[in-house]
């Protein structure tokens, strides 16, 4: 965001209700709440480089006492022509839960007014707060079961009664739920699979996984696969990996020059440094000896944020899949979080459904053999502040495409 665009934000009136207000932060005071209060890498600032269609702005929540107790990244899509936009906190904002479920008219109508100002006719968020946990060993059991089609029919071993309470007041409070069945609708995936690694040793995540997923990593060391790390240079080799994959899957793989923004937005320094005050992505190739050299059967992008680390973006050749490649990228992504310090290794979105026909419970079955468990986030929610406006949006859309 440049100088003159903050300067001018910081002139936008602020939202207030009660003893908090919403209003304009920089840049810095931005990442560093969002690194302290756990944020994944869609709300920090460097995200809002990946995003040149839309316009960012660093919002923060201060107490009656001036204290800032929370943030978050707003990304406004504008309807053509116009100062009227869609804002889009994605996995955000970022609040003190706990808190905010106590009083959420308090906490969340000071954001809708400092938006409604700013010329957003919609607001979408997403906080990431957990509403139900599944073990690996649940989540296999409900696969099994044959009156149990999807996640929300099956009894979870965690309920967060935080998320539960945060769902049912943002009903209450007239803002609208997204997404289909399959939990893959909104804008991020409301159902993702994750790994605590916090204090393990690779050892003891590897006895965590399953029979299969050990067997699959010692065929991959067997068939000669070997995982490096990639660099701005491998990036088109990803996107051919990529749009294979997408052709095989049949879905709308994103164009090169996304990835190419997202290195440059994200990637470590030419020396491999890396700061720990942002994120910061990896790019993993894996190969196995060719007679013209190594052939690329594998590549994945990781993106690490403080004790977070995600896997974004998978993509895989139809050929030599004996050699468990995909095993093994993941295997030398999870070690390098665990010595990286991270807390959790996010395995991303895997859909609702436990139908055994369903082409997405693959994704959970070779997911969940990691051991880890099944999260459920309270999932993206709509406001509608200037319904006459959200329709032209809906229509310009739908003539662009």
């Amino acid at each position: 965001m440049s100088g003159n665009t903050a300067t001018n934000l910081q002139q936008r009136p602020s939202g207030r209700v009660g003893e908090i207000q919403v209003r304009p932060i920089d840049r810095e005071q931005h990442a560093a709440l969002a690194l302290s209060m756990g944020a994944s890498t869609l709300q920090t600032p460097e995200w809002a480089q990946i995003k040149a269609e839309w316009t960012p702005e660093s919002l923060g929540w201060f107490d009656g006492e001036g204290n800032a107790v929370g943030a978050a990244l707003v990304l406004h899509r504008n309807l053509p022509r116009t100062k009227r936009s869609l804002a889009y906190l994605p996995e955000g904002p970022l609040l003190p839960w706990e808190r905010v479920v106590q009083d959420p008219h308090t906490w969340l109508q000071p954001l809708i007014q400092h938006l409604r100002a700013r010329g957003a006719f919609t607001v979408r968020i997403g906080p990431r707060l957990p509403v139900r946990l599944w073990s690996a060993a649940t989540s296999k059991a409900g696969m099994a079961d044959e009156t149990v089609a999807r996640f929300s029919e099956l009894s979870p071993d965690t309920l967060d009664e935080r998320g539960v309470a945060l769902r049912l007041a943002l009903r209450d409070m007239g803002w609208t739920r997204l997404g289909g069945e399959d939990g893959f609708a909104g804008g991020q995936p409301e159902v993702v699979f994750q790994i605590p690694i916090k204090g393990k040793t690779p050892d003891e995540l590897l006895k965590g996984m399953n029979q299969e997923w050990r067997r699959n990593i010692r065929k991959s060391v067997q068939q000669g696969v070997t995982v490096r790390r990639g660099t701005r240079d491998d990036l088109p080799l990803f996107h051919a990996l990529y749009q294979e994959t997408a052709g095989r899957d049949g879905f709308t793989g994103r164009p090169l020059w996304y990835f190419e923004r997202m290195w440059d937005a994200l990637a470590p320094d030419a020396e491999g440094e890396t700061d720990a005050q942002r994120p910061w992505l990896r790019l993993y190739v894996a190969e196995i000896p060719g007679e013209n050299g190594p052939v690329p059967l594998c590549s994945s992008i990781m993106i690490r944020t403080g004790e977070l680390d995600c896997y974004y973006y998978g993509a895989s050749s139809g050929s030599h899949r004996e050699a468990r490649a995909s095993n093994a990228v993941q295997w030398q992504a999870m070690r390098d979080a665990i010595d990286a310090g991270c807390s959790v290794y996010d395995m991303r979105g895997i859909g609702s459904t436990l139908d055994p026909e369903h082409p997405l419970v693959g994704l959970l079955r070779f997911k969940a053999g990691t051991g880890g468990f099944v999260a459920e986030y309270v999932g993206e929610w709509e406001m509608t502040l200037a319904p006459l406006w959200r329709r032209g949006f809906d229509l310009a859309l739908r003539l662009r495409s």
